[in-house]
This record gives structure tokens, C-alpha cells and sequence, in this order.
């Protein structure tokens, strides 16, 4: 398993959008690669919620992590949550 660090940046995001630090860790392990730009790499798992946020329910919510690699380390620098079904 990579050493994954998390900045504040990313906690604090992850915290607002409704993320957990283990949801952050299972999404970098087992997630699928995304791509995204300027260097940064990202992956992204969809994970069942059957829940309410923001005053509406969802079936699901899929987090993305975006991170870099540095000194043998994955580095979460943001967090973003989506809410909805993917099937």
C-alpha cells in the first residue's frame, strides 16, 4: 500500500464536500485512474451513501482524489465529492 499524505488543503475540502479520510485512502488504493491536467494524476470510486446531503437524497457519492507523487509518496492536494447514482 503507497504512503498516502494528506495536506490541510485537502482535509479541509474532503470535510466540507462530505468526504472521510478512509474514504480518501480506499479511493487512492482501489479507485480507477482519471485524467486531469497540469501534471496531477486522480482517481475516483464511487461509494454506495443512501443518505441526504445538502436536503436531497442520494443513492451514491463518488470522490475523486487529485494528488501528485513526490519523494515516494502519494500527496492528496484536493478532494472532490459528487452526489448522485452510477449504476
Amino acid at each position: 500500500m503507497p504512503n498516502i499524505k494528506i495536506i490541510t488543503h485537502a482535509k479541509l475540502r474532503a470535510r466540507e464536500r462530505g468526504a472521510s479520510e478512509d474514504e480518501i485512502g480506499s479511493t487512492i488504493n482501489t479507485g480507477i485512474d482519471v485524467v486531469v491536467s497540469r501534471g496531477r494524476k486522480a482517481k475516483e470510486k464511487v461509494f454506495e451513501y443512501n443518505n441526504e446531503w445538502l436536503g436531497k437524497e442520494y443513492a451514491q457519492k463518488k470522490i475523486q482524489a487529485i494528488f501528485v507523487e513526490e519523494y515516494g509518496a502519494i500527496v492528496v492536494i484536493t478532494v472532490k465529492v459528487f452526489y448522485g447514482n452510477w449504476g
